[in-house]
């Protein structure tokens, strides 16, 4: 029961008689399991009656907002503050990640491509080595066909006749000279492979033809070379162009036959006996 105040107040009463007072639901039986309940109902009276002893006294009678404002603070304090979630931050991770994602990609996409590049690349170059082995292997086979549909031997040079083989001005001469124009066309007298083609002291530049019976013919002084030593030619096949270089007073073509690859011969003599005339 409350009891009257010095101030007109009334105390509630104490809290052990409340608790004395308050009922206990259930028999004896029913104590264990009602024991947290109980408990919990005495907390809440307790703390029921403990609030208002905590207010500070007033002046004067105060009403229940003035009680609650004074206990409470202000009225937004009593209540919770919610707090809206602000999208922007997921937007940006979002928008972060799908960034990423395309960069990934374009990525990807660049190395396909790359790789793609790289493998037409080597598709092309494939292409291009065979291409010159089958064009090389065609000529190969069309001088071949010219040999053996052409002449046997032909002249070596058109001109004219200047100088034959022996003595000659107090020496020896090794060959035949027929004279022509810078630039006129030499030919190899019959088939053969050629053994040397560039510069030889004397003859400025020549060709050694090696031939299948094992004679060597030579041809000096050209102005240009247009074949390689290893090349297979044909009888009539041009192999340069007369020239002026080295020990020469003028164009033309100087011409020699080596029997057995290493003795000189009368060029005259073994073209004639062949069909071929230079006079």
């Amino acid at each position: 029961m409350t009891q009257d105040m010095p101030d007109g107040h009334r105390r509630p009463p104490a809290v052990g008689s409340a608790l004395r007072r308050a009922p206990v639901a259930g028999g004896i039986s029913h104590r264990r399991t009602a024991g947290p309940r109980r408990e919990v109902l005495v907390a809440c009276v307790a703390v029921a009656l403990l609030v208002p002893l905590s207010l500070p006294a007033a002046s004067g009678a105060q009403t229940r907002e003035e009680v609650e404002l004074a206990a409470y603070g202000s009225a937004s304090d009593a209540v919770p503050e919610v707090l809206e979630q602000d999208g922007t931050s997921t937007d940006a991770r979002a928008e972060v990640r799908k960034l990423l994602a395309a960069q990934e990609t374009r990525r990807e996409r660049e190395k396909e491509e790359a790789e793609r590049a790289a493998e037409e690349k080597r598709e092309a170059e494939r292409a291009a080595e065979e291409a010159e082995q089958v064009e090389a292997a065609e000529k190969e086979a069309e001088r071949a066909e010219q040999a053996d549909s052409g002449p046997s031997f032909v002249r070596p040079a058109d001109g004219r006749f200047t100088s034959g083989f022996g003595a000659r001005w107090g020496s020896h001469h090794s060959g035949i000279d027929i004279a022509n124009s810078i630039g006129t066309p030499i030919v190899s007298v019959t088939g053969g492979t050629v053994v040397e083609a560039g510069p030889a002291s004397g003859f400025g530049l020549w060709v050694k033809v090696r031939h299948d019976d094992g004679t060597v013919t030579v041809y000096g002084h050209m102005d240009r070379i247009l074949v390689g030593a290893g090349q297979r030619v044909g009888a009539g096949e041009q192999i340069a162009t007369i020239g002026n270089r080295g020990h020469s007073t003028g164009p033309h073509l100087h011409f020699e036959v080596w029997q057995g690859g290493q003795t000189p011969i009368d060029p005259v003599g073994w073209l004639a006996e062949r069909g071929v005339s230079v006079r």
